[in-house]
């Protein structure tokens, strides 16, 4: 998640084959340069097969990308789950069906844990930038608190993930993860005046913490950014101090295309 992580409270998930322990908190998130680490697996962890690389969702909607329309609003009219050409790039990969159904099992949209992955690393699975690592380059407080509570939500998804911390590693277990904090986001951000939060609407949150991500989301278009992030989060996600949050966002929405203004939960 590069820079932009701030504002998460730590906790750890231990998970085992009879117990999933779950923690709550938020703490700050880092901000950190890039290194990479190699990633290893565990002995033990279960192999998950992935048996499709179909769009489940195709055909489903029409969506267009929002732009910024003021305090409180979001990013306009929002439309509900479908296909994206964020999700066919997610379905490529080998662990894409596995995503689509750990998002589906928690009630995020696809297409938004898609458009996540798209914007943070290309659906690849990444080496880490700084402690950020992965397809959706998650820090490990982020990940840890995304899969807090995606279990909380599914336990049953305990028995998909890698443990350790190779599961950082995992763009499946990964996927969970993200999957859980894009709930956090949606959650926040609704319980902030924004109804029916969009993909764009959550993509603050997700790259530059809850505090600056539901700060942009009410923010008006004309805003500068350079208003609610720090000039270390600029720099890191190549901000210039002249951007205003409705250039942001067309920049996002140039990435994750029709993904932008479906809602975040399915």
């Amino acid at each position: 998640m590069r820079t932009g992580q701030r504002g998460l409270w730590h906790a750890g998930v231990a998970v085992s084959a009879l117990t999933v322990v779950l923690g709550s908190g938020l703490s700050a998130m880092a901000q950190v340069p890039i290194q990479v680490t190699p990633y290893a697996s565990e002995p033990g962890v279960p192999t998950v097969t992935i048996t499709s690389s179909t769009n489940p969702l195709a055909g489903d909607g029409d969506p267009t990308s929002g732009t910024g329309t003021g305090a409180g609003t979001g990013t306009g009219t929002s439309s509900s789950a479908g296909s994206s050409d964020a999700l066919d790039t997610m379905l490529g990969q080998s662990w894409g069906a596995q995503a689509v159904s750990e998002a589906e099992a928690v009630g995020v949209n696809p297409s938004a844990l898609a458009a996540t992955c798209v914007v943070e690393s290309g659906c690849t699975n990444a080496g880490t930038n700084g402690t950020a690592t992965g397809a959706f380059q998650m820090q490990p407080a982020a990940f840890q608190e995304g899969l807090q509570t995606a279990l909380a939500a599914d336990p049953a998804l305990a028995s998909q993930i890698v443990q350790g911390s190779a599961g950082q590693s995992d763009p499946a277990t990964e996927a969970v993860a993200a999957s859980g904090y894009l709930m956090q986001a949606n959650t926040a951000l609704a319980s902030n005046g924004i109804t029916n939060p969009t993909v764009l609407d959550a993509r603050a949150y997700y790259n530059f913490g809850p505090n600056a991500g539901v700060q942009i989301a009410q923010a008006q278009g004309t805003d500068l950014m350079s208003q609610y992030i720090s000039p270390a989060a600029m720099a890191g996600n190549n901000i210039s101090s002249t951007e205003t949050v409705s250039q942001w966002q067309a920049s996002v929405s140039s990435k994750i295309g029709n993904a932008a203004s479906q809602t975040v939960m399915s």
